[in-house]
């Protein structure tokens, strides 16, 4: 079987919303499929130093341009959430325990959750929040909530993000296919080419 694309993304980054519409169908085309990995950017941050981007001088106002542009491009709704950036522990949690839980639901959450709060502009930092969306996926609303305060959900998570960390993820989107890493949603292409020859 080939390998599986590992998608290492942040709930609260545009870039990683683009990204998620459209890494799925280049999966598709090489009989790969997508792990979905969440990780949270701030503490890559804190290590690379790097400040949040739409909260950087001139850089960030060309960003929120460029990602309703990007969006306008490849036909995917946009919606600035008026809370942005934005805490994704909860999403974040979710996709980890739905992946124990159900694997077959982690990508449907995960596109659903994005576009609630890039497609809609809504609120996902919420656990109530993220329970809905998990709920309309045909799991107990109630269940959900208990999983989210869950210690060990909680420490999977802080596990999965020092994983990413070490794997060298920085970024949102941080795509890793057979070895090789691609930073950013402009690396889709790439990524389709890598897949297509083998690399270069």
């Amino acid at each position: 079987m080939p390998a599986e694309i590992d998608f290492y993304f942040d709930f609260s980054s545009p870039y990683g919303y683009l990204a998620s519409a459209r890494i799925e169908d280049i999966a598709k085309r090489h009989n790969r499929t997508v792990h979905w990995r969440p990780f949270l950017l701030g503490v890559a941050f804190k290590i690379t130093g790097a400040p949040l981007l739409a909260e950087t001088p001139i850089k960030g106002d060309y960003a929120k341009r460029d990602f309703a542009r990007t969006a306008r491009l490849f036909g995917v709704p946009f919606k600035m959430p008026e809370q942005f950036p934005f805490a994704p522990i909860a999403a974040s949690r979710a996709v980890y325990w739905l992946a124990d839980r159900d694997p077959n639901l982690v990508g449907r959450f995960v596109k659903a959750a994005y576009h609630a709060a890039f497609g809609e502009g809504r609120n996902i930092t919420a656990a109530e929040s993220v329970a809905d969306i998990v709920a309309r996926l045909g799991i107990d609303r109630m269940e959900v909530m208990s999983a989210l305060v869950d210690p060990q959900v909680k420490d999977r998570l802080r596990v999965e993000v020092d994983d990413a960390i070490k794997k060298g993820a920085f970024g949102s989107p941080y795509i890793i296919v057979d070895g090789e890493p691609f930073w950013g949603c402009d690396r889709l292409e790439q990524v389709d080419r890598w897949l297509t020859s083998g690399g270069w």
